[in-house]
């Protein structure tokens, strides 16, 4: 099992929308996301916009490959993408890039 974590910057003045938005993820998203091999995941957002996500998955590019041939994933990117900082033409999917472990306790 593939522990993966990652960071975003939300913008400060869309956080509790961002929030909301996540308060009501679309079923189908949440769906795909689990056909998909995306389990145990999770966003923290901090108060100035840092948002840590991690995931657990069997395969990392094979999870992000599912989600790209899902079409609710392109329609949520699209909708997602306005909240966030620095993504330079990208998708949030796209922009997101695994952080390194360096300690795990088992």
């Amino acid at each position: 099992m593939q522990r993966v974590c990652f960071l975003l910057k939300v913008r400060e003045d869309r956080l509790d929308e961002y929030r909301e938005r996540h308060a009501a993820v679309w079923p189908e998203m949440l769906e795909a996301l689990s056909a998909t091999g995306w389990r145990n995941y999770s966003l923290f957002l901090r108060e100035d916009g840092l948002l840590v996500g991690y995931l657990e998955t069997e395969d990392f590019a094979a999870a992000q490959a599912g989600m790209e041939a899902a079409g609710v994933n392109a329609r949520w990117q699209a909708e997602m993408a306005p909240f966030f900082e620095s993504l330079d033409g990208a998708r949030p999917d796209e922009a997101m890039r695994p952080l390194t472990e360096v300690f795990h306790l088992a």
